[in-house]
């Protein structure tokens, strides 16, 4: 994380040793007014409950709910966050027909061990006058966060940022499993997972729950941590999302994991594989 108290390493040499660029850590947010940010904050909140309702029942509850909005400008809104009616997720962005799509291969597959499959996926992040995007990798068997990045831009970059920080720290999967956004379809990620020999898996379009481990977390995160907080900016947003991600991982007990924090049933497996 960058520390601005340091007092002998400057923001830019911290962004450079993260490879991250100085204008990222100070954006603050893209632009829209108060009452469509108001708006996109209640739309996140309604996909993460009801990811089946479309821009006419948004627009008709929040009608009911006494804003005076349009379906067109509803339909606006969810473009811009990506957000579309069926899945349960952001829908962050659309696939690239020149790239390649991978079949889903986890489909009755028994996953019962750390490091079998990765999966990764965007959600949209709030701000106080704007928003931004993040992507995380994590382990399917544990729910680990294995590496997380936050983002003002799209691209694909940050997504490979992310894979190679996880790869970095942890070694590889067997199987790496993301939807069908151009960022995960693109020549440069697909392109570190053929290098290293690791299968490539894809959700099913339309299909909700193929990638519903890493959907759960995002669920956590959102009513956890960022719809209890008004980030001021992205630095704001990475600080407290990288704490909560810290006791998400170390500390905060696993229903699915008989109450053990996700990064210790994670180690313990690698400490009992190499026993």
């Amino acid at each position: 994380m960058i520390d601005p108290a340091i007092p002998d390493v400057p923001i830019s040499e911290q962004c450079k040793i993260l490879q991250l660029s100085r204008s990222s850590y100070y954006f603050t947010g893209r632009g829209e007014s108060d009452f469509n940010l108001e708006l996109m904050d209640i739309i996140d909140r309604m996909h993460m409950d009801c990811p089946a309702w479309g821009s006419h029942k948004i627009r008709d509850r929040l009608r009911l709910d006494g804003y005076k909005v349009n379906r067109k400008r509803i339909q606006r809104l969810m473009a811009l966050m990506g957000i579309a009616a069926i899945y349960r997720k952001p829908n962050l962005s659309k696939p690239n027909k020149e790239h390649k799509i991978y079949p889903y291969l986890l489909r009755r597959m028994n996953i019962n061990h750390p490091d079998q499959v990765w999966c990764s996926d965007i959600t949209y992040i709030r701000l106080h006058r704007g928003f931004a995007y993040l992507v995380a990798v994590v382990d399917w068997h544990t729910k680990a966060v294995l590496s997380w990045e936050l983002s003002n831009t799209l691209d694909s970059s940050f997504c490979v940022s992310a894979l190679n920080k996880a790869m970095d720290r942890y070694g590889k999967p067997e199987i790496f499993n993301t939807d069908q956004g151009a960022q995960f379809t693109s020549n440069n990620f697909t392109g570190e997972l053929l290098k290293r020999n690791i299968k490539i898996s894809m959700d099913g379009k339309g299909r909700a729950l193929d990638n519903v481990i890493i959907e759960r977390f995002w669920r956590t995160l959102k009513y956890e941590e960022v719809y209890l907080k008004d980030y001021t900016n992205m630095k704001e947003a990475r600080e407290n999302i990288g704490k909560f991600i810290e006791l998400y991982n170390s500390y905060r007990p696993h229903d699915s994991l008989q109450g053990i924090p996700p990064m210790q049933v994670y180690k313990n497996y690698s400490l009992d594989r190499a026993a």
